[in-house]
């Protein structure tokens, strides 16, 4: 992975925002993870792309497999719609993926194709299989689309940063790392949601989406704003450079009293 950090203070306001890709195992993973983040960077001029290995079509009670794959595309397009967003369907299907060669190389292709300069995925520890098996296939991906001779008729990319959204069921020593001011676009996220049967209700007896909205009030009231979304990263990019401490102060809100003694007005 390429990455690197620019000192504080020196970002040009009139670069163009980096490209975002998340990668879900089912349709609806990547928009519960990533939605409100997604709609705030498309109003700034930003791009993204939901990547669905599965459209997760063995989820419905009554319906088949068939009609629920229907269904879950357009409810899929209908939600990306609503942030701003594009989509992309694999053909994988719903419990059956697996973390082989073929799988990856689609990633990996996808990757290339989209050349985004962030990827984010599903956190390793969860009990859900597919999700599991999904970010395995995503970081090895990863790997493949920045290697230069794989497919020689393919430009090869390198991505910037990873980051591991969180989802109620992959929570297995998920720790937050970076937290995203989601307060402008919680509502039109939640909003998107509701484009799936899901989080309207009635699917199943978790309460999704009052789940969701809650935990970004909690991030949110963890980090001094309103709502928000947290993310983990890999280990080793777990540490922060910069070159001396005499023009600023890196990473200044580091403990709980922080925050209730010196709370981040305007927000």
């Amino acid at each position: 992975m390429d990455t690197e950090l620019a000192p504080a203070g020196d970002a040009n306001p009139d670069a163009k925002p980096p490209k975002i890709v998340v990668i879900g195992a089912h349709a609806g993973d990547g928009e519960v993870m990533t939605g409100s983040v997604v709609a705030q960077h498309t109003a700034n001029g930003g791009e993204a792309t939901f990547v669905h290995l599965t459209l997760g079509e063995r989820g419905h009670p009554s319906l088949s497999s068939d009609a629920y794959a229907a269904q879950k595309r357009e409810e899929a397009h209908a939600a990306a719609e609503a942030v701003g967003a594009r989509v992309r369907v694999l053909p994988f299907g719903d419990g059956d993926l697996v973390a082989d060669r073929e799988t990856k190389d689609a990633v990996a292709k996808v990757i290339r194709d989209e050349m985004p300069e962030i990827v984010i995925t599903h956190w390793s520890g969860s009990f859900h299989r597919d999700h599991a098996t999904c970010h395995e296939i995503v970081c090895d991906a990863i790997f493949y689309a920045g290697l230069a001779d794989v497919w020689p008729d393919r430009r090869n990319h390198l991505i910037r940063a990873l980051y591991f959204g969180e989802n109620w069921e992959d929570a297995r020593g998920f720790h937050p790392d970076l937290y995203v001011d989601t307060t402008a676009g919680h509502e039109q996220w939640l909003g998107a949601l509701r484009a799936y049967e899901l989080f309207r209700g009635g699917l199943s007896s978790f309460p999704y989406a009052r789940y969701y909205a809650a935990l970004a009030a909690v991030r949110g009231a963890e980090c001094g704003c309103v709502y928000a979304k947290a993310f983990a990263v890999p280990e080793e990019a777990r540490r922060v450079v910069v070159g001396s401490l005499s023009h600023g102060v890196p990473l200044p809100v580091t403990t709980a009293a922080s925050i209730i003694v010196h709370p981040n007005e305007g927000r």
